[in-house]
Formats: structure tokens, C-alpha cells, sequence
């Protein structure tokens, strides 16, 4: 048991312990005042004195018990948690563990994926806020677009006739003072009004002199000699003089020479001015590095030149010269010197150094060609040239030099002597053979031979001067001799080089020797194996080159060691076709048809190009040969039809197709049968054929989307129905199929099933871009514009890279988002031409007519077989060009052939239309396009 002491203790140790009361100050009640020490809390300051602290220390927040002032919450924003509110937590002051992170970490994705959902509705509701805001407050740029376009109209003088825009504030505005009068002293008026004229006078009192203040005397002033009145004109005009009689002392001719031009004196002033805009300091350094390098080493002729040039660009010309005439004494064999001293000194003194060159240095051709240089008349280069030829005789430049100054006659003489003086030159045999006549020309060439058998040019040479004199047989025979004899030298035969010269050949118009150089080194140096497809390869090369004669003898030669190759002979006939005349291609074919009677596309060619020609009696005699080659072609069969309807032999044309039906039964023979029946009028025979056709060939899906297409025209809505149900269930890969499905229940008005058929399409067919087309524009055509930007938002995630999606979605956009969208797609779809046709749209709408002709010519180019490019094209032609411009483009239209496009497929296959050529489809399908 504890004593009593030790329990009064415990209890005063918790008594002093404890905190005081509130407001407590010790010693109170005796009448004691409470105070604290500057150890306690620093400088003792009364209430109201103010800190000197201009940066105190922030105050730390004191914690506060959660029993004392538990109701105080601070309600600050910067003090608010979205999960814990203003208080804070529970467990604020607790540990964050990672049990804490993986819960928030489950919480986040609970919150987010709660958001997600939410998304589309939130984002759907604000668009149709920004949509009714933009309605009810548009931009200044789309409450002026209208205006903006008109400003197309607007003639050059209707701009010129706009009024200068000027300062249209209020002249009190801008001249607060301008109508406030200030009376003036009369003194003041009358002191200025004596001024009003012109004084040529100074006055008397300045020219007597101006009384100083300090000594009383009158200091000098201008004092005019006589003590008269001092006139400025005069004194003027006197400067004028005395300045003409100078420069006419100085204009004074010397042996015809005139020293000083006194018209242009003040302006040449201007070339004395340094040309160097560098800093000074670092020419001082350069001439100091130089002339050490010129004291170093004297003999050093770079160093010259560079102080010399150094010297020139900083302006100093005369002490340019005296630099490398100096270093011409000290280095007189240095030719770079000579030829830099020429360069800098002027006219006759020119001529002077580049004499004494030629006395130190007689046998460089560069000092002798800058003699030559520097005379003006051409005999005296004439003369230098032949003293030149003097010291150095074996120099093809100076020969080459001399010639060129020289009359046809004194040059065969200079060549003559040049050839024996430069046996080794083959550009100065070539020379003297050009001008001689034909039977020197062969002694020259055999002599250059002589001197130079290692050389290919003079053998060509000669086979071109064969040829120049109709001696086509001896070219062949030069040609293979030369290659005997470079190889007998040892000279590697270059077979590409030897082709090269060949196409240089063909250009100076030697087709003969150019055929020749080809079939003596086409096979040179190729692997048996690999000859075909080498040799097509180079035909290709050659042909892109502009070399067609090069080509064509390469195809020539392939054929006659490959007569049986199908490739080879429409390789050779494509090529004909594109750059040949109709006369080859004919021949050709008939010769290729002999080799390769199997080879269908030959014979059709063959009937092609006599048809297009007019004469179609020689192309039904072509097919009539091909029948009997090819007796169940389906290709000949059809060309044999297309070729009787085309010229209006309907009936001839039906018995083909039933002959075809008998003995090449099919598909496409079927469905040619029923579309001829079709664009006669007949609907229901061809009914009949079409039934036949899908009963036997059910998976064409042609025969179900024309057998559905006839009986929607005859009216039968739901036969027309079932036909496509069956075709879809049948051919369930034909997009048209489900297009034209689809199209029929949006035609009745059922727009449901119109999209459950395109729902169930995407099904059966992922990522296409024409069913997502499709949907979004049954929306659009519906008038559901949110839908339409929905369904097209999930066609670009499903397929991010498809042209005609990206170009539907331009003009969806607002007009001020179209441009935005654009680059987009040409980012993501660059030579999509779709995109590019989009584009030209767009600079159409904006009316930016020269961008819009450039993109629509950028189109064309990329893809010319789209026929809405060229209808859109030649639309803007017809608007916006002259004749000239719509011409150009139906010209390259009709060229082009194009087949594909969706306006233009609905023209070119309409029923009215299936006689009509490309140039009659052209502007209907103009007519049908949709103006931007």
C-alpha cells in the first residue's frame, strides 16, 4: 500500500501537468500582472505595433482536437476532396499502404468506366447545345460567308472604283486646337510680313560684324571684299563654274584618251567605296598571317594569290596588282600566278603580262588559251592560236580550239595536220571525218582504226557513215567486226554502255546502225535462263528513255528465239499499240497470231484495231479465224457480239449468242444473252433467259442483281424482293447485291429493314467500306444528320484508311470544318482518288477555281479509269473554262476510256445509254453530278 505522501505527489504531478484554463494568468488574483520574456517568444511588441518582417515565415496550422470546435469546418474550396469533402477522412492521418493504392486503383476504373458510359449521351447533348448556340449566335465568319462569295462578281472596276479607306474620326478628335484663334501682336505681324519673299542678301549688320557683350567691339563677321552687300546666288553659281572649268582642265584628251568622264565623276565615286563588308581587324590579321607566309616561303605561289585577292576584296585594286606582279618576279614559273596576274590588270596591260607569261612558260596550253581569250578580233586569236599550235603541237585542246575558229576548208587542213600530230585523239578523227566526203571519211575512220583499235566510237562512226549512203548491209557487218575486234584487243564489251549508244544512235536518226548495235550485244555476258526476262527489262528501260526504235529492236530480236512465248508477243503488241502506228500493231498481230493461234487477246486485238479503223468486214474475218483456233472461247463469243450489236446487227447478234449458248454455254454468255434481250425491249424474254441463267449458274451474282433490276422496272416490288433475298443467300459476297437490297426497301419507305439489311451485310462482309457508305448515306438521305455522323464515326474505326469514306466525311462536316477534315484525310489517304476528288470539291465550293483545277488535274492523272473525276472535271470546264480547256479534257477523257465511278457506271449501264461511246457519256454524266 502506498504511502499517503506518494499519492499526493501522483496527484499534484497530473494538476501540473494539466493545461491551463482558459484566459488563466498566474498570480491574478493577488493582483499580479501577466507578462512574457523575450526568451519565451523573442522581442516583446505591443498590439498594435507593425512587423519590420517584410517576408514572414508562413503560419503553421495548429491541429485541433476533435472534441474542441468539432462544428468549425473550413469551408474554403482549396480545402475541398470530392470523396472526403471539407473535414477531411477519418483516416487522413493514417498510413497509405498498398492495399489503399490497389482499392483506389479499383475505384478509378469503377469511376471511368461509369463515365464511359455516360460519354456518348453527354457528349451527344452537348453538341446539340453548341449546334443551337452556333444557330442562335453564328461566327462573323459564317454571317459573312454569303457575302464572301459574291465577292467573285466583282469586277476590276468596281475594286478600283472602292474609295481609299481614311481617317474617319472627328477632326475635333484629332485636332482638339484647330478652331480655337489665337489673337496674334500686331508687332509679331509685322516683323513676319517683311519675311514673306525670297532674300539673296545677308544682312548689313552681320556682314559688319555682331557686338559681343564682354569687350564692347564689334567682332568680324563675313565681310564681303568691296564692303558691299554679300549676294548667295551669285557665290553659288560661282562654285558651279569654277567646278566646270575644273573637270574641263581634267577632261583634257590624251592620244584620244579621255582621263576623267565629268558626266559620270560623282557616280564613279561610288566603285571607290570597299566592297568588303567584313570587320576590319580580321583583314589586318589575314595580311599579317600572309606576309609571314610570303617572307617564310617566297616561292610559294598560293600565297601570292591569296594576299592578291584579299587585297581585291577589300577594294585595294592597285595593290592587288603590285601583289602579284611582285610575286610573278619572285615565282615567274608558276602558271596559276600568270593567269591570276592576266586576270586582274585591264586591257592592253593584260595582254602585256600574258606576253611575258608565254616568254617564261611557253608550253602551257592554259596561258596560250587565255592569250587567245583576251584578243577581241578573231584573226588576231586566229594567230595566237596557230603560234601556239607552234610550241605545243600535241595538244588536242589547242587543236580543238584552232578548228572551231576556222572555215570548213581550213579546218579539214588544221585537222589533217592535227590527227598526225595527235594520232591518239578520236574526237579529232571523228572531226576530219564529218568533213570529208564519203570515200575519204572510210580512208580516215580505217586510219583512226589503225591508230586507235581499242576505241567503239569509230567503229559506230562508220556504220553511221554507212548508213548516211544507204549502205545498209555493210552496217551489220561493221558491227560485228568492231565487236571481233575489241575483243581480239582485250576490251571488255559493256553491254549497257554499248546499249546507251545505241539510244544515242536512234537520236541522231541512225535507226539502222541502232538496230545493228542491239542485236550484236543484247545477249552478250546473260545466262540462257535468264534472257526473256533480261531482255524485257530492257525494252522497258529503252522505251522509257524515248528510245523506241531501241526497243523495238529488242522485241524484234527476243521473238525470234522465243517464237512460241504468248508474253513476249503482247508485251510487243501493247507497246506497238502505245507507240507504234496501226500498220505495226496489224502486222504484229498477224504475226503473232501464226506463232500463238491459242492466244486469245492476239486475235482480239487484231479485230480491235481493224474495227476501230472502220473496217469491220476485216474484223469479222479476224474473229471468223479465231473461231476456228479457238471454237469454244467464251472471249471470242463476246467480241463476235459486242462487235454485231455495236454496228446495229441486233439479229446477227442474237444468233451468235444462241450458237454460244449451244456450244460455250456460260455464265457470262448468259447474262450477255438477257442484257441484249434487255436493251432491245424484250424484258421478258429476258426474264426467261435469267431464270435459266440463275437456276444454272447460281453463284454469278449478276443474273440475280439483273433479274431483280428488271422486275423492279416492270413494277413487281416483291418479286423484285425475292430476287434479291435468294441472290444474297446464293452470293453472299457481292456487295451490289446487298446494296441494291437495301435500296429497294428505302425506295417502299421501309427504312428498317433497309438497315437491318445493312446490319446483317457488315456481318456477312467485315471492314467494307461501300456497305458503311451505303448506311450512312440511307441516314443522311433520311434526314437522321446525328445518326449519319454516328454510323460514320464507327465506319472510320472499322476502316481507318478507305478513300471514299474520308471523303464523304469532308462535306458532312460544317463548311468551316471541312478544310480541317481534308487535311486529315489527305494525311491518312494521300493518293486516294477519292480524296483527291474531295478535295477538288472543296476548292470548287470555296470558289478557289486555279487550286481547284490543279487538284482536279492532280486526280485525273493518278487515277484516269474513275469516270466521276472526269465528269466532275469537265463540269467545272464547262463553268468556269473556255473551249479550249473543256476540249483538253474530253480529249484526255475519251483517251482515258474510264469505267469505273459511281455516276458514271449509272450512265455508262443505263439501258438508253448502252450504245453511247465515252465522249457522248461524258457530258451526261456531267449533267448528273452534283455542283459543290
Amino acid at each position: 500500500m502506498a504511502a499517503p505522501g506518494a499519492l499526493v505527489n501522483k496527484k499534484r504531478r497530473e494538476f501540473m501537468n494539466m493545461p491551463a484554463p482558459l484566459g488563466y494568468v498566474p498570480g491574478l488574483g493577488r493582483g499580479a500582472t501577466g507578462f512574457t520574456t523575450r526568451s519565451d517568444i523573442g522581442p516583446a511588441r505591443e498590439a498594435n505595433d507593425i512587423s519590420d518582417d517584410r517576408h514572414p515565415a508562413p503560419k503553421k496550422k495548429k491541429k485541433k482536437d476533435d472534441d474542441d470546435n468539432s462544428d468549425d469546418e473550413d469551408l474554403n474550396d482549396n480545402n475541398f476532396d470530392e470523396f472526403t469533402g471539407y473535414g477531411g477522412g477519418l483516416f487522413n492521418s493514417g498510413p497509405y499502404e498498398k492495399d489503399d493504392e490497389e482499392a483506389d486503383a479499383v475505384y478509378d476504373a469503377i469511376d471511368k468506366r461509369m463515365d464511359e458510359k455516360r460519354k456518348e449521351r453527354r457528349e451527344k447533348r452537348l453538341r446539340e447545345e453548341i449546334e443551337k448556340y452556333r444557330q442562335e449566335r453564328p461566327k462573323i465568319q459564317q454571317q459573312f460567308s454569303d457575302l464572301k462569295r459574291k465577292l467573285v462578281e466583282v469586277t476590276e472596276d468596281d475594286w478600283n472604283s472602292i474609295p481609299t479607306v481614311g481617317d474617319a474620326r472627328n477632326k475635333h478628335q484629332r485636332n482638339p486646337k484647330a478652331d480655337k484663334i489665337t489673337p496674334v501682336p500686331d508687332s509679331f505681324l509685322a516683323k513676319h510680313s517683311l519675311g514673306q519673299g525670297s532674300s539673296t542678301t545677308m544682312d548689313a549688320q552681320v556682314q559688319k560684324g555682331i557686338k559681343t557683350p564682354y569687350s564692347g567691339k564689334m567682332t568680324p563677321g563675313m565681310l564681303t571684299p568691296s564692303g558691299g552687300e554679300y549676294d548667295l546666288r551669285k557665290v553659288g553659281e560661282a562654285r558651279n563654274t569654277l567646278m566646270g572649268v575644273k573637270l574641263n582642265q581634267v577632261s583634257d584628251s590624251v592620244d584620244g584618251q579621255t582621263v576623267v568622264d565629268p558626266k559620270g565623276y560623282l557616280t564613279d565615286l561610288q566603285s571607290m567605296l570597299p566592297s568588303y563588308a567584313g570587320d576590319i581587324s580580321d583583314v589586318k590579321k589575314a595580311r599579317q598571317w600572309l606576309k609571314a607566309v610570303r617572307e617564310t616561303n617566297p616561292n610559294h605561289p598560293p600565297a601570292w594569290i591569296a594576299s592578291a585577292r584579299l587585297e581585291e576584296v577589300t577594294g585595294k585594286l592597285q595593290a592587288a596588282r603590285n601583289t602579284i606582279m611582285k610575286g610573278t618576279e619572285v615565282c615567274p614559273r608558276s602558271e596559276e600566278l600568270w593567269l591570276e596576274a592576266s586576270r586582274l590588270q585591264p586591257g592592253d596591260t593584260a595582254k602585256a603580262v600574258i606576253a611575258q607569261a608565254v616568254r617564261n612558260l611557253p608550253d602551257s596550253v592554259r596561258i596560250w588559251i587565255r592569250a587567245a581569250a583576251i584578243e577581241v578580233d578573231t584573226g588576231a586569236r586566229r594567230k595566237v592560236y596557230r603560234k601556239a599550235l607552234e610550241h605545243v603541237p600535241n595538244s588536242v585542246r589547242l587543236w580543238k580550239a584552232a578548228v572551231e575558229l576556222e572555215e570548213p576548208e581550213e579546218a579539214k587542213i588544221l585537222l589533217s595536220r592535227a590527227v598526225e600530230c595527235c594520232s591518239s585523239s578520236v574526237e579529232l578523227w571523228l572531226a576530219l571525218a564529218k568533213l570529208e566526203p564519203y570515200e575519204n571519211a572510210r580512208r580516215v575512220l580505217n586510219k583512226a582504226r589503225e591508230n586507235i583499235p581499242t576505241d567503239r566510237k569509230i567503229w559506230i562512226s562508220a556504220a553511221k557513215l554507212e548508213e548516211a549512203n544507204n549502205n545498209m548491209v555493210n552496217v551489220m557487218k561493221i558491227i560485228d567486226r568492231a565487236i571481233t575486234s575489241l575483243k581480239a584487243n582485250m576490251v571488255e564489251i559493256n553491254r549497257e554502255q554499248w546499249i546507251e549508244d545505241a539510244e544515242e544512235c536512234e537520236k541522231a536518226s541512225s535507226v539502222g546502225t541502232c538496230q545493228a548495235i542491239i542485236q550484236a550485244v543484247i545477249g552478250v555476258g546473260i545466262e540462257d535462263e535468264d534472257r526473256e526476262t533480261t531482255w524485257m527489262d530492257d525494252a522497258d528501260s529503252c522505251a522509257s528513255h524515248g528510245a523506241h526504235e531501241c526497243a523495238r529492236a529488242i522485241y524484234a530480236h527476243s521473238l525470234t528465239l522465243f517464237q512460241s512465248r504468248k508474253k513476249i508477243w503482247m508485251e510487243a503488241a501493247y507497246f506497238e499499240k502505245n507507240h507504234g502506228t496501226r500498220e505495226s500493231l496489224e502486222t504484229l498481230l498477224q504475226k503473232a497470231v501464226a506463232h500463238c493461234p491459242k492466244a486469245e487477246v492476239l486475235w482480239l486485238m487484231g479485230a480491235k484495231s481493224k474495227w476501230m479503223a472502220g473496217d469491220v468486214p476485216a474484223a469479222r474475218r479476224i474473229l471468223a479465224l479465231a473461231f476456228q483456233a479457238n471454237p469454244n472461247s467464251e472471249e471470242i463469243w463476246l467480241a463476235a457480239v459486242k462487235l454485231e450489236s455495236e454496228n446495229n446487227e441486233d439479229e446477227r447478234a442474237r444468233r451468235l449468242l444462241a450458237r454460244a449458248r449451244d456450244s460455250a454455254p456460260t455464265a457470262r454468255v448468259m447474262m450477255k444473252s438477257a442484257k441484249l434481250e434487255w436493251q432491245l425491249g424484250c424484258q421478258q424474254k429476258s426474264l426467261e433467259l435469267l431464270a435459266v441463267g440463275v437456276r444454272e449458274y447460281g453463284d454469278f451474282a449478276k443474273l440475280w442483281m439483273m433479274k431483280g433490276h428488271i422486275e423492279e422496272e416492270l413494277g413487281n416490288k416483291e418479286e423484285s424482293r425475292k430476287t434479291y433475298t435468294q441472290g444474297m443467300k446464293k452470293c453472299p459476297r457481292s456487295i451490289p447485291l446487298w446494296l441494291l437490297a437495301a435500296r429497294l426497301e428505302e425506295k417502299v419507305g421501309n427504312l428498317t429493314k433497309a438497315r437491318a439489311i445493312m446490319e446483317k451485310a457488315r456481318l456477312t462482309n467485315q471492314q467494307c467500306a461501300d456497305l458503311w457508305l451505303e448506311a450512312v448515306r440511307i441516314e443522311n438521305r433520311a434526314g437522321n444528320k446525328a445518326i449519319a455522323l454516328s454510323t460514320m464515326a464507327r465506319a472510320m474505326q472499322e476502316c481507318p484508311t478507305s478513300g471514299i469514306l474520308w471523303a464523304e466525311s469532308i462535306f458532312m462536316e460544317a463548311r468551316p470544318q471541312r478544310k480541317t477534315k481534308s487535311v486529315d484525310a489527305l494525311k491518312r489517304c494521300e493518293h486516294d482518288p477519292h480524296v483527291l476528288l474531295a478535295v477538288s470539291k472543296l476548292f470548287w465550293s470555296e470558289r478557289k477555281l486555279t487550286k481547284a483545277r490543279e487538284w482536279f488535274t492532280r486526280t485525273v492523272k493518278i487515277e484516269p479509269d474513275l469516270g466521276d473525276a472526269w465528269a466532275y472535271f469537265y463540269r467545272f470546264e464547262l463553268l468556269y473554262g473556255n473551249e479550249e480547256q473543256q476540249k483538253t479534257v474530253r480529249d484526255r477523257c475519251i483517251l482515258a476510256e474510264p469505267h469505273h465511278g459511281e455516276t458514271w457506271c449509272a450512265v455508262s449501264k443505263g439501258i438508253e445509254n448502252w450504245r453511247k461511246k465515252t465522249d457522248e457519256i461524258l457530258p451526261i454524266a456531267a449533267d448528273n453530278v452534283v455542283v459543290p
